[in-house]
């Protein structure tokens, strides 16, 4: 008791003894603050208002609210508080008529210092806000800054962070125009080499029981000017049974001898015409001065690539569904002669790993007249053996045409919408042995449309003549094409015996936006020399109902004898693909129907894959698939569970039968790599190296500005880097570096600084970025700075007086590059925040200039620097834009 009747009287004491410097200070204007509330980078609100007190600084909590958006509400009038901050659960009560504070579930005295009031009403100390809101307050008075700081990001972050990115989409880089960075094409650089490995067994009565061995190893590197790829998988039992290599060169720019853009020995791809050469693998020699992504034909287009054991391969065009494909024997996978639609074809490859893993691979072809080269010269010439790799381990699958082959071609842009084309081809076809053609064409674009006229004759044979359209007619695409052949014409494109092959395609998308439903319908009539015509028809709708997203397919044949016997029964087949989303599960699905002549169901799978939990070290994943083949009268369920730690990828996978097979298996999949950072020889981990490119990015402060790093310059740590859209889910380490994995070969990509990542305001990169051209296997080192930044201010007047509100500002820099982006205020003020430090011009927007009729320079230079981190231009006065004298 006498405890705590001393601890009172301590407490009163103390009171009484606050008391006199409560009273002796009242708000005055001399002790008024405004201040700047920053979060990061960021400025919330317009200010807010405070005061400079014996026991601190406060700051009104009205002000607060609003800049923070809390969902707060203050009561003057019954002098209470209520809501909460930041998060549901994280709720506040102040009452001052009983002077206490309720914080989620503590309870607490609001101390007298806490709140003051003052004619703006409740100014609250920072310290007291700082426990209400769960955050770090700082009030820096010398800079009139309140900075917030906090261990997680809060809402108003996020959603500045948001902005932030919905007001930079708009904001396209050129990256031609952009800094470049390259690693020089010498020395040997070790491969990196992509390693699968698998084991299993299996109990069947009709195939019988075996226990199987396999292995797969992709590997890329580089050996002077010159890189390389190879690709060994074994048969079941462990012997190799195909091995492929590949030595070439690729450059984008055309650099190459011969200004070609890529040159390829060993196992490469032939070319494919339009009326005789169908696209082929095999050893040999190729060399091509055409643009690394066009395809060879105007109209259709092939995608092949590797594709290990148990993945599987999807391909989509402008977001639908095209095709589906299974692993076989040789691993590659093959679309060939995918249509293409006038104007930007996006495609996108989905390949689905047995560990769960999931690449995405996007091309976009354009149709039009990037088609033709304008008053510019293409060649490409080759030869290869189809179906058959560099070395012969005598296990490799037959494939192709097992034959020698070769093309040369050429063509020419005779002005911006004309071009003519020329080939000559020698291959071996399986049932007519060796053939030689001419090939002719010449192509035209006309209004939104494409059309080409091509002809090829057989020497000592026949001959063949095609026409083809394609073109869009308001949200329409519809593409028209008809070959003639006649004096036993075969090849490639046109089979044995055809003498007409006429096709109509139209997509039509019905609705906008998500909620577009994709209609696709394909006809072809062929004629033969038999007498044995056929109609195909094909249709196609795709539609996305919130998370499901399905495709419908419906085909029908019918084929007819013109001069002996009954017609056969026309065949009608339908089919179903699946995406979709429930929770955390990711269904993929597909069946078969045959409608006639007899109506029956033939197959169907469903494969369900949803996460286990997901840590800094691993990614675990389950995934189940049921599935049921008529012809096999078998249905069949599985279970596989994946680990992906950061060195490995670990899988394995159960499957039993209706008929009493079971099956089971483990799979192994890892990288190994030479490793870019400092002081280490090697990395192994999960991500595929060999089949991708990579960059090591070091980010520094550049303290003395010249755009180098010196050895006394200090590296930064976490900070977030950007490679276009590839995703980096890792910061800077205490060395400054992060290693950016998976960037798409030979695509250029440009590896800048997120500066949502940057804690100090007035810490910027000095540039947009490096643009990088990754190769695969290889890892290219980059290095960005940091400099310090200023801002820099103004007020935008006409010529002959008035402020300009509302106009949108451009900074340039010494290159003339566009640094920074803002818009004038209703006043005219303009201010450009976290801008490098350097010297800039300002200017005004092309569209703003054209709106309101003002000559885009402006005059003065800005120049922000360590003496002078404010720049102030004044009043910056816009001229009208000069007029176009008229005759």
């Amino acid at each position: 008791m006498r405890r705590l009747l001393s601890r009172i009287g301590l407490a009163v004491a103390a009171l009484f003894a606050a008391q006199p410097a409560l009273a002796a200070w009242a708000p005055n204007a001399d002790d008024a603050l405004l201040l700047d509330v920053r979060l990061n980078q960021y400025r919330l609100g317009d200010g807010v208002r405070g005061y400079a007190t014996p026991s601190g600084t406060c700051v009104d909590l009205a002000d607060m609210i609003l800049a923070l958006d809390l969902p707060i509400r203050l009561d003057k009038q019954s002098r209470r508080a209520t809501g909460w901050a930041f998060a549901e659960n994280h709720t506040l009560t102040i009452d001052r008529v009983n002077g206490e504070e309720h914080i989620m579930n503590n309870a607490a005295k609001v101390a007298p210092d806490d709140i003051r009031d003052t004619p703006e009403g409740w100014c609250v100390s920072t310290k007291a806000l700082s426990r209400w809101l769960g955050v770090t307050l700082d009030a820096d008075r010398g800079n009139a800054l309140l900075i917030i700081k906090s261990d997680k990001k809060l809402p108003p972050q996020l959603a500045a962070e948001r902005r932030a990115r919905v007001a930079a989409a708009p904001v396209t880089f050129d990256l031609a125009s952009l800094p470049h960075a390259s690693a020089p094409w010498r020395g040997i650089k070790p491969p990196a080499i992509d390693i699968v490995a698998s084991a299993g067994g299996l109990r069947d009565r009709r195939s019988g029981n075996r226990m199987d061995a396999q292995y797969e190893l992709y590997a890329s590197g580089e050996a002077g000017p010159v890189a390389y790829d190879a690709r060994l998988s074994s048969t079941r039992n462990g012997a190799p049974a195909t091995l492929r290599l590949r030595a070439y060169r690729t450059d984008p720019e055309g650099k190459l001898p011969l200004h070609a853009t890529q040159i390829a020995a060993g196992d490469v791809t032939g070319l494919s015409s339009p009326l005789v050469a169908q696209s082929s693998v095999g050893r040999g020699i190729m060399i091509t001065n055409r643009p690394v992504d066009l395809p060879t034909t105007f109209d259709r287009t092939d995608f092949r690539g590797e594709l290990p054991r148990g993945w599987d391969a999807e391909l989509y065009r402008n977001g639908q569904l095209l095709a589906f494909a299974n692993d076989r024997a040789d691993g590659r996978y093959e679309f060939l002669d995918v249509l293409l639609l006038y104007g930007t074809n996006r495609f996108e490859i989905v390949l689905y790993g047995p560990q769960g893993q999931v690449r995405r691979e996007v091309k976009s072809v354009a149709v039009g007249l990037d088609s033709i080269p304008p008053k510019k010269t293409w060649y490409w010439a080759g030869i290869d053996e189809d179906g058959r790799d560099l070395i012969d381990l005598n296990h490799a699958p037959n494939f192709g045409q097992r034959g020698w082959r070769g093309s040369l071609g050429i063509e020419r842009g005779l002005d911006a919408r004309t071009s003519v084309a020329a080939l000559l081809h020698s291959l071996v076809l399986d049932d007519a042995g060796r053939k030689n053609y001419i090939e002719t064409s010449v192509r035209r674009a006309i209004g939104p449309a494409l059309a080409e006229l091509s002809a090829s004759g057989e020497a000592g044979g026949g001959s063949a003549v095609r026409a083809q359209v394609i073109g869009e007619a308001g949200r329409t695409h519809y593409g028209i094409e008809t070959i003639w052949a006649n004096g036993g014409y075969e090849s490639d494109r046109v089979l044995k015996d055809v003498t007409g092959l006429h096709s109509f395609t139209v997509d039509h998308d019905f609705g906008e936006g998500r909620g577009a439903i994709p209609v696709h319908v394909d006809a072809r009539y062929t004629t033969r020399r038999t007498g044995y015509d056929s109609i195909d028809l094909a249709s196609r709708a795709s539609a996305n109902l919130g998370p499901l997203s399905l495709t419908g397919e419906l085909s029908w044949r019918d084929e007819w004898r013109r001069h002996y016997g009954p017609d056969p029964p026309g065949v009608m087949e339908a089919g179903l693909l699946a995406n979709a989303r429930v929770g955390r599960v990711r269904l993929r699905g597909e069946a078969h129907w045959r409608l006639s002549p007899e109506n029956r169901f033939e197959s169907a799978t469903l494969v369900g894959e949803w996460s286990a939990g997901r840590d800094d070290l691993r990614l675990a994943e389950w995934r189940t698939e049921l599935g049921y083949d008529r012809a096999l009268h078998r249905g069949r369920a599985g279970i596989g569970y994946a680990r992906r730690f950061d060195r490995f990828a670990l899988t394995g996978t159960g499957e039993i039968a209706t008929d009493g097979a079971v099956a089971a298996g483990l799979n192994l999949a890892f990288s190994i790599g030479p490793d870019p950072r400092r002081g280490r020889a090697f990395r192994v981990t999960s991500d595929k190296l060999a089949a991708r490119g990579a960059t090591l990015v070091r980010v520094y402060r550049d303290t003395n500005g010249n755009g180098r790093r010196d050895p006394d310059e200090p590296l930064e740590k976490d900070v977030q880097v950007a490679a276009g859209r590839v995703p980096v889910d890792r910061l800077t380490d205490a060395d400054g570096e992060v290693v950016v994995d998976g960037l798409e070969p030979f695509q250029p990509v440009l590896i800048g600084i997120d500066t949502s990542s940057l804690a100090d305001p007035f810490v910027q990169p000095s540039t947009a970025g490096l643009v990088v051209t990754p190769r695969p296997g290889v890892a290219l080192a980059v290095e960005l700075p940091l400099v310090s930044a200023g801002d820099v201010d103004g007020t935008l007047v006409r010529g002959g007086g008035g402020n300009l509100e509302g106009v949108d500002l451009e900074l340039l820099d010494a290159e003339g590059r566009i640094a920074a982006r803002t818009r004038s205020d209703f006043d005219g003020f303009f201010l450009f925040e976290r801008v490098p430090y350097g010297r800039y011009n300002l200017r005004i927007a092309a569209l703003a200039a054209q709106a309101t009729r003002l000559a885009p320079a402006l005059g003065g230079m800005a120049s922000v620097s360590a003496k002078t981190p404010s720049a102030h231009l004044g009043a910056v006065a816009a001229q009208p834009a000069p007029r176009m004298a008229a005759n």
